[in-house]
């Protein structure tokens, strides 16, 4: 990729308006004020996913509407070995009753598997066991809310390759179970568009008159950095941005932290899933993205891209307000 020397302009008031992490994938996510970060992602983000029990295939929201609504609780507590614990909640009426488990558990004292099926690459993890031996286990809890034997998994220590784009050939990086990066970098200015172009086309190809006043909330996109101040798909032109302080800011005293925006996000169905009832759209967002969304992706011209993912540089915390430097932009 070829980096221009005399980069576009672009605002210089661009903040960090939202941190999103989602301890189990594809199930609800949860809003912070800030949050630790490694090369790897957020801290907890996507540590936790759900896997058929007899393939160990990693069960999606694009598969199980519903998933959007259990809600998972990340617990820190210093005095306990485990470091504290994940707590899973279910909608009332689904009747499954909440359960905890060890959120760094003994690995010796659980099952590893080492094929657990993700878009093609076999990953690594552990069977979660409750916390409250005298309940009943995790895996029969979801299996009874997902109508089908499901075990919950936390990622073991191997590590995982991130894939290497057209961007960066040579990209080196790992990750837990996110669909293929650490990150998704999100501006939230693009639900503005998105909404002028929802609107505009309520009545044709399916797109209910409740789209003339419901909103549609950025949590669908299941980001993890939302920014404000850079204005629509902003970041499509990024390729490198600077926010908070890394684990060696108290010796330079400098802002460090790099994060390469190495592919545009391509998109499925899951956003058209809604975070609140679980219910998936027809229409929205996914066929109106394919209006004036397409063609960014080199591999997937023919689908719609919203947001980039990202992969940092190094470790340290984030917070809600941090500035935004644009360190590279991509050459027009």
């Amino acid at each position: 990729m070829v980096v221009s020397k005399e980069p576009k302009r672009v605002p210089n008031d661009i903040q960090v308006s939202k941190i999103l992490v989602h301890p189990i994938k594809s199930c609800r996510g949860t809003s912070l004020q800030s949050c630790r970060y490694s090369p790897e992602g957020l801290e907890h983000d996507r540590r936790f996913c759900i896997i058929k029990a007899d393939s160990h295939q990693v069960i999606t929201a694009r598969e199980v509407a519903k998933m959007v609504l259990i809600t998972p609780r990340i617990e820190m507590d210093e005095k306990s070995p485990h470091g504290g614990v994940l707590s899973v909640s279910f909608p009332e009426e689904s009747g499954c009753e909440s359960f905890s488990v060890p959120l760094y558990p003994i690995e010796d004292n659980w099952g590893r598997l080492n094929d657990i099926g993700l878009w093609g690459h076999e990953v690594d993890g552990f069977v979660c066991e409750n916390q409250n031996p005298k309940g009943r286990s995790p895996s029969t809890i979801l299996s009874e809310y997902f109508e089908r034997p499901v075990h919950l998994t936390v990622k073991g220590n191997k590590p995982r390759p991130c894939d290497p784009t057209d961007s960066f050939p040579g990209l080196k990086a790992t990750t837990l179970y996110q669909d293929g990066y650490p990150l998704l970098v999100l501006s939230e200015e693009s639900i503005d568009v998105l909404h002028e172009e929802i609107r505009s086309r309520v009545g044709i190809q399916g797109i209910s008159d409740q789209w003339s006043k419901q909103e549609f909330v950025i949590e669908r996109f299941r980001p993890n950095i939302v920014l404000r101040g850079a204005g629509p798909f902003a970041e499509d032109d990024f390729e490198e941005i600077s926010i908070g302080l890394d684990d060696d800011s108290e010796k330079t005293g400098e802002k460090q932290l790099g994060i390469l925006l190495v592919s545009k996000c391509v998109r499925c169905l899951l956003p058209n899933v809604c975070p609140d009832t679980g219910v998936r759209d027809k229409a929205v967002p996914y066929k109106v993205l394919m209006k004036f969304r397409i063609g960014m992706d080199p591999q997937n011209k023919m689908k719609p891209c919203v947001g980039c993912n990202g992969v940092p540089l190094g470790s340290g915390m984030i917070k809600v307000g941090d500035s935004v430097n644009v360190r590279r932009i991509i050459a027009a």
